[in-house]
């Protein structure tokens, strides 16, 4: 796809004749005589790529070119000379343009040039649309709900979002602390810079020290050479501890330090490390009870309690959860390439009744199994596996209860009209009754 040039050259007949060879390759090409009226040009008009002569009445091109890539430096810049010379094409170069070429003799290098230059420009486009994706799938508009306390928990976050305070986010396993980590950066200071998680959880105890901290060459066995660590990794940007409460005692103390000095310590160093963190924790332990118990510094429950935010659990927030839901059908019906528009009122009520252990992260892998082994248009209740039926409670006296003999018949009826891809007779077959008594109660339950 052709682009956008913009010629900027005091020559008219050199002007025409360049515009008709941009114009037969299918770029739009806009012309300019001075620096003057390019500027007005650009302001004005979506150009993508610049061809620029160096000598101008109003100008010089070399000189021009830092400053055009200082207002414009989504745009490429390409030189033209009368007579070459290598100090003006080290300087362009240095100030940002793609390429100085001279005129005449490298005429048939114009076409590819500007070719490669709109690439590049199409190369940027992309990666700033993928940039911007990213952020906005972690801002705080994309956490999903619409209940009084996770607009709570979001307009606290904000709300401490721009400082580099120290936060505490505290809730069950699955409820998206991590996401609320990702957004608080995002919204900070600090977003142009790293977000780097860990869970202490995750990496066994005797690593965690090395994979926090980093350590020098010959620190243990193994350690042959030195090594950065993750808190290293996260300079002027936002380290993430996942699951604080699992962090052995022994490393409590210097992350405690961090938070108090802003120094660490590799392992086998003894040179203390200045790192500028803003540190975000996470946990669903009850502190208190393990600092009871032994198994967390008082010191650093402190030091890390300066803001907390409590992250309601799916059961809190019964209301989101058909918000919730829509979406993941929406994103994995997609990610399969599936038509899949929505969900039944006894699916939907099956959410709702059902008693949420593992959250958001549980509802979210219940409807991705249901939109693979859906066949219908609408996920129903027939795509939900017997254990999570087995979890649900009957609120409502219209639906049938999981425990109910006819629940159990229907969803088995259900089940094999879908494996027979709705062959009556077959069903009946292998389910070993008559035909007639197949359609009674494919009536009677109401079965599509």
């Amino acid at each position: 796809m052709a682009g956008n040039v913009l010629l900027i050259d005091d020559e008219e007949k050199l002007r025409r004749l360049l515009k008709r060879i941009l114009s037969l390759e299918g770029y739009t090409v806009s012309e300019s005589g001075t620096l003057a009226a390019a500027r007005k040009l650009l302001d004005k008009d979506n150009i993508d790529v610049v061809i620029c002569d160096v000598k101008l009445p109003d100008g010089n091109g070399v000189e021009a070119v830092a400053g055009f890539k200082k207002e414009y430096p989504e745009k490429e810049i390409i030189l033209l000379t009368a007579y070459g010379n290598i100090a003006d094409g080290v300087q362009a170069i240095k100030s940002g343009a793609f390429d100085y070429i001279t005129k005449g003799d490298d005429n048939e290098r114009i076409i590819p040039l500007v070719s490669r230059a709109f690439e590049k420009v199409q190369m940027q486009q992309r990666i700033r649309r993928l940039e911007k994706q990213v952020g906005k799938q972690y801002t705080f508009d994309a956490i999903i709900g619409s209940s009084a306390v996770i607009k709570d928990a979001i307009h606290l976050a904000a709300k401490v979002a721009p400082l580099d305070t120290t936060v505490l986010l505290l809730g069950e396993t699955g409820t998206g602390k991590e996401v609320f980590a990702q957004a608080i950066h995002q919204a900070s200071t600090r977003s142009k810079q790293s977000f780097v998680a860990v869970n202490c959880s995750a990496i066994p105890r005797e690593l965690l020290e090395s994979e926090i901290f980093g350590h020098k060459a010959g620190a243990y066995t193994g350690a042959l050479k030195d090594k950065k660590g993750l808190m290293e990794e996260a300079s002027k940007g936002t380290f993430f501890l996942d699951e604080i409460g699992e962090m052995p005692l022994e490393l409590q103390s210097k992350l405690l330090r961090v938070l108090e000095t802003g120094e660490f310590i590799k392992v086998g160093d003894t040179r203390p490390l200045k790192v500028d963190v803003r540190i975000i924790a996470a946990t669903n332990r009850g502190l208190q009870q393990e600092i009871t118990e032994g198994k967390f510094r008082e010191d650093l429950f402190f030091r890390l309690n300066v803001f907390t935010i409590h992250l309601p659990s799916l059961n809190e927030r019964k209301d989101d959860i058909v918000l919730l839901a829509r979406n993941f059908v929406s994103v994995y019906a997609a990610k399969i390439n599936k038509r899949i528009n929505g969900m039944t009122p006894d699916f939907i009520a099956c959410l709702q009744q059902h008693h949420w252990q593992g959250n958001i992260r549980e509802l979210k892998n219940v409807i991705e199994r249901a939109v693979i082994l859906e066949n219908n248009d609408a996920l129903t209740v027939n795509s939900l596996p017997a254990d999570f039926l087995l979890n649900t409670t009957d609120n409502n006296p219209r639906t049938l209860s999981v425990f109910d003999m006819a629940t159990v018949e229907k969803l088995h009826i259900q089940r094999v009209l879908n494996y027979t891809r709705g062959n009556k007779t077959e069903a009946a077959r292998l389910l070993n009754i008559g035909l007639t008594t197949l359609y009674r109660k494919i009536e009677e339950y109401g079965i599509s």
